[in-house]
């Protein structure tokens, strides 16, 4: 996608955190935007604040969405048609974290984590894969480092984003012979407010919600012939442990 402006994405979990951050960077670029959250309220002020703060106010929408739900995908990426006209770009954002011991973990919080990170990720393809075939488009999810390397009390998370990475693999080889490109972005400590946590100039080690805008940018505007299908992404210099 040499020229983005015009082109048309949706983001899920787009209210704040790395979801936000693409948001803004594609907005810069010219192209218009549909971000997700559960909470309707807080969909539509991030899509008006993200509106103020691009100078693109009526390019950007938001929509109360469920990931967990695939019908709920459906309606957002039909709202997205019914606004905008087509949809270009998915970018399945959307996920939390639940960290424990196996021995603690409950049920609930293994299914909150699967049904959010995973089945979410499955649905937001399964919702738009007919548009972006139309349209050649681009799938991109947000897997983690931790789709990679496991770590102590994240048996509910590692097992997400495990499978958030191989899922995303297999359905790009599915794709490519329709001209829709997939990739999957890994990143490792984002600062952002994810499990707890509260930015801060403490954490300007951290990988900052734009940086992953810029990557997303960067791939988009890739020549078509190259597919980088998983790229993991670390701080350049983290702090001494």
């Amino acid at each position: 996608m040499k020229d983005l402006k015009g082109k048309v994405a949706l983001i899920t979990g787009g209210t704040k955190g790395i979801g936000y951050g693409v948001a803004e960077a594609l907005l810069n670029q010219g192209l218009k935007v549909v971000i997700t959250s559960r909470d309707k309220n807080a969909a539509n002020s991030a899509a008006e604040a993200l509106g103020t703060k691009t100078d693109s106010v009526g390019s950007v929408i938001g929509v109360q969405a469920d990931v967990r739900q695939l019908k709920s995908q459906q309606e957002a990426v039909g709202q997205a048609l019914s606004t905008f006209g087509q949809l270009d770009i998915v970018i399945a954002n959307a996920g939390l974290g639940h960290f424990a011991s196996i021995e603690d973990l409950t049920s609930e919080q293994w299914s909150d984590t699967i049904d959010t990170n995973l089945t979410g990720v499955f649905n937001s393809i399964k919702a738009s894969v007919t548009e972006l075939k139309k349209s050649k488009g681009y799938y991109i999810t947000i897997s983690s480092l931790a789709g990679a390397n496991f770590f102590a009390g994240g048996s509910a998370y590692n097992a997400s984003k495990f499978g958030v990475t191989g899922f995303t693999q297999a359905v790009m080889l599915d794709l490519r012979k329709y001209g829709v490109k997939v990739s999957t972005i890994m990143p490792g400590s984002v600062s952002t407010h994810f499990n707890g946590n509260t930015p801060s100039d403490e954490q300007a080690w951290k990988i900052q919600i734009e940086d992953i805008g810029e990557l997303v940018i960067d791939l988009l505007k890739m020549n078509p012939r190259t597919l980088p299908s998983k790229i993991e992404v670390r701080p350049t210099t983290p702090p001494s442990k």
